[in-house]
């Protein structure tokens, strides 16, 4: 698959329910997804919506969050291009580094650029997001990319 065959879209009120039952069969928080609809888009690939994920602008930093392909389109590059995306809109509002919390996704986020950054380091404005507080478990692995050189 190339990355062009992946394309972006809001989350609308027609979308939520998708991302919702997505994130749910992945283990993934869905508490917010409505307050905080318009943080989600939802990604196609021809036609079919093939993912979810999500950006939390604080410019300069943004929080990536809750994303997850497919299970039957894993291994394709929904992913990265997905990430791809998702860091290209970061960047477009003004974000310069990207912070993220996996418990799962480690080593695909790794080979992304993004490195393992302890949680004391983290800005005050991605801290006090509900993913950090309290969504997430204090076992996730918290990591950053730096979008601009």
């Amino acid at each position: 698959m190339t990355e062009r065959r992946v394309t972006l879209r809001p989350a609308d009120a027609d979308s939520l329910d998708y991302v919702k039952r997505l994130l749910a069969r992945n283990d993934l928080p869905t508490a917010d997804v409505r307050e905080k609809s318009d943080r989600f888009f939802v990604a196609f690939a021809d036609g079919a919506a093939v993912g979810v994920g999500g950006v939390e602008p604080f410019p300069p930093d943004g929080l990536l969050r809750s994303v997850v392909v497919e299970s039957s389109r894993r291994g394709e590059g929904v992913g990265a291009a997905l990430c791809d995306r998702l860091e290209e809109r970061a960047a477009a509002g003004g974000v310069d580094t990207l912070y993220l919390l996996t418990t799962t996704a480690r080593e695909f986020f790794a080979a992304r650029g993004y490195e393992t950054v302890d949680r004391a380091i983290v800005p005050a404005s991605i801290r006090e997001t509900d993913q950090f507080e309290s969504l997430c478990p204090s076992t996730a692995v918290c990591m950053r990319r730096r979008l601009s050189p």
